[in-house]
């Protein structure tokens, strides 16, 4: 007999987290008001918000899991204050976002959206209006050295690429390590960006920015839509300053149109780098594993209010 219940905000896969979970558990994917009310434990997506009033309408919330590292629609503060831990997953989505990266930065530099257009209409002989790039010798560029920056540049260095890097928060290892960010834009190929979105980095890539950057260079954001000004980087393109933008992620989301979305040297993708299908199997198992240690008495792996615990202790 199951002595707990554990809830899904958002499509989960319960044959995945059932087993980690355990037998005791009964997990709902659709809850209604009298299962949530008994819930202790919930998966959330990301796109799925958990407020005050929500967890006034499960008063014996014990965990909250988020699939991914983006609480941005989770309040945080109020979880704190009741003592629950929110359970984020870092590791399950890095490798998938880093090869997004070179996805983009692949198709970008390789021109494949014009060649393919030569091909499917006929223009053989224009093959040589369109040269292709390299990225073996290029220089690319990381801003933002955590968990999936630093992938990107092991990544790079299969791809026989140089490396820099500049981490405002987390100084990256020497070896990378360029302390002036238009320094590291203006000598980069490849600029791609995965530091987090605050206040201080809220359009970091604007109009003064992109004036330092690398004429040609391709700029991809697979961090947080914030953190680049789009009519800036509309500019920076019709100008020829950039060759390429690749973007996986938008500010707000779901987005809205912008017209750099209509630009031919743009590749777009509706923040899906991170959700390969090996990747959700995996945010999935460490959302599920973060409740179930908490439900027997563990520390989880990783949270996002890493104080809970204290908070709780002190109401």
């Amino acid at each position: 007999m199951s002595e707990h219940v554990v809830v899904a905000l958002g499509p989960v896969d319960a044959d995945t987290v059932g087993p980690v979970l355990g037998e005791r558990v009964t997990f709902v994917t659709d809850p209604t008001p009298d299962e949530l009310a008994i819930a202790e434990g919930a998966i959330v997506r990301a796109d799925r918000q958990v407020d005050g009033d929500f967890l006034q309408r499960a008063p014996r919330l014990r965990v909250i899991a988020r699939t991914g590292v983006g609480v941005d629609l989770v309040d945080v503060a109020a979880a704190s204050a009741r003592g629950i831990p929110v359970v984020i997953t870092p590791n399950s989505g890095s490798r998938a976002v880093a090869e997004g990266v070179f996805a983009m930065a692949l198709h970008l530099t390789k021109r494949l959206r014009p060649l393919t257009d030569l091909v499917r209409n006929g223009r053989w002989a224009e093959r040589n209006a369109v040269p292709a790039g390299d990225l073996d010798g290029a220089t690319l560029g990381i801003v933002g050295y955590g968990r999936i920056g630093r992938r990107v540049g092991e990544l790079a260095a299969a791809f026989g690429m140089r490396t820099l890097a500049y981490d405002p928060f987390s100084p990256p290892p020497p070896e990378f390590a360029c302390a002036d960010l238009s320094e590291l834009v203006g000598a980069s190929d490849v600029l791609t960006l995965h530091t987090p979105l605050t206040e201080d980095t809220r359009h970091l890539v604007d109009e003064r920015l992109l004036a330092h950057v690398k004429p040609g260079s391709v700029l991809i954001n697979c961090g947080r839509g914030g953190l680049l000004d789009p009519a800036a980087t509309l500019a920076a393109l019709e100008s020829g300053r950039l060759s390429g933008v690749g973007l996986d992620v938008f500010d707000p989301e779901p987005v809205r149109h912008h017209p750099l979305f209509d630009h031919p040297d743009v590749v777009l993708t509706p923040h899906v780098m991170g959700m390969t299908r090996r990747a959700m199997t995996l945010t999935f198992v460490d959302a599920a594993r973060g409740v179930a240690d908490i439900l027997a008495g563990r520390s989880p792996a990783a949270v996002a209010n890493p104080d809970w615990n204290q908070r709780k202790a002190s109401a």
